[in-house]
C-alpha cells in the first residue's frame, strides 16, 4: 500500500514537472523595416493552462544577448495556439544584421532556445 502511494504521487510529480517544464516554441518570425525602427511578428506555441503557466512575453536581443526590445503578454492563451503578437519601434544599432527572438514563461523564465533572424 505505501509503495503504491509513493509510486502514485510519484507518477503525479513528473507528470506536472513535465507540463511545467515545456518552454514556448518560437514557430515563426517575420521582420520589416520601417525608416529607422523594425517590427518584428513572432509566433509562439505553448502549452499555456491558464493564469499559473502561460508564455508571457518574448524579446529581441543581439548576438551578445543584449535585449533590443520587449513584448510582454498580457494574459493566457490557453484557446489560440500557436499565436502571433507584434512589437514595433525597435531600434536596431546601424550594422547589424543578425538579431534573436527569446521567449519567456511565467514559470521557467527564459527558454535556451533563440531564433536567429537575418535583418535584409
Amino acid at each position: 500500500m505505501f509503495t503504491r502511494i509513493i509510486s502514485s504521487t510519484l507518477a503525479l510529480f513528473l507528470s506536472s514537472t513535465l507540463v511545467f517544464a515545456d518552454s514556448p516554441q518560437i514557430e515563426n518570425v517575420a521582420a520589416r523595416k520601417s525608416g529607422n525602427y523594425w517590427s518584428f511578428d513572432v509566433t509562439l506555441k505553448h502549452g499555456d493552462t491558464g493564469w499559473d503557466h502561460y508564455a508571457d512575453a518574448w524579446r529581441v536581443v543581439d548576438m551578445d544577448g543584449n535585449e533590443l526590445g520587449l513584448r510582454n503578454l498580457a494574459h493566457p492563451h490557453t484557446n489560440e495556439q500557436p499565436f502571433t503578437r507584434s512589437l514595433s519601434g525597435v531600434e536596431i544599432p546601424a550594422g547589424m544584421t543578425e538579431v534573436g527572438i527569446q521567449a519567456r514563461d511565467n514559470i521557467s523564465g527564459w527558454g535556451s532556445e533563440i531564433k536567429r533572424i537575418q535583418l535584409r
